[in-house]
């Protein structure tokens, strides 16, 4: 029984390895947004307290961009995503944006320096972010008619450039 002290040790220093690598009640993704995936499903709110479910817009593109209002490349983007949305309208694409870790408190004070058209989608606690597995914003995700995953850009686009536009019209 001299060792008890070391064993005792042990068995402590393993469970707070464990209690580390396996957290009980942790969330698991299984699946996290890949190209030529079926996109993640989602049921959100905007900041109208519309309802927005994936499932839903079957038969649309779907334009998801992940921003946040103290981003400073998701200002300069915004611009470029309102004259896309303008540009856009009666075509069968849904533009939709997710706040990512952000305030929805901030959104009006945001939409006095800069028009947003496009639905703004609250995600508690991020969920969205991490079934998409973003990094950082802006993260943008292009999913076709059939709710497949078919462009993912990371960092902010010129949305209302020839390039980009022709990105979203091949899925049209």
């Amino acid at each position: 029984m001299k060792h008890k002290g070391l064993i005792l040790v042990v068995i402590i220093a393993l469970c707070l390895v464990a209690w580390f690598f396996i957290k009980p009640g942790g969330k698991k993704y299984d699946e996290i947004a890949s190209v030529g995936k079926p996109a993640p499903a989602f049921e959100l709110k905007d900041t109208n307290g519309n309802l927005w479910n994936l499932s839903d817009l079957k038969g649309k593109v779907i334009f998801l961009n992940f921003w946040a209002t103290w981003c400073t490349t998701c200002k300069a983007e915004m611009p470029h995503k309102e004259v896309l949305y303008q540009k856009m309208q009666g075509r069968p694409l849904q533009m939709l944006g997710i706040l990512f870790r952000d305030n929805p408190a901030n959104l009006s004070e945001y939409y006095k320096r800069q028009p947003v058209s496009i639905p703004t989608l609250i995600s508690p606690k991020n969920e969205m972010a991490k079934l998409y597995g973003i990094t950082g914003v802006p993260e943008t995700f292009i999913i076709d008619k059939d709710g497949i995953v078919r462009e993912k850009i990371v960092g902010p686009a010129e949305w209302d450039s020839p390039e980009s536009i022709k990105i979203i019209e091949k899925y049209l």
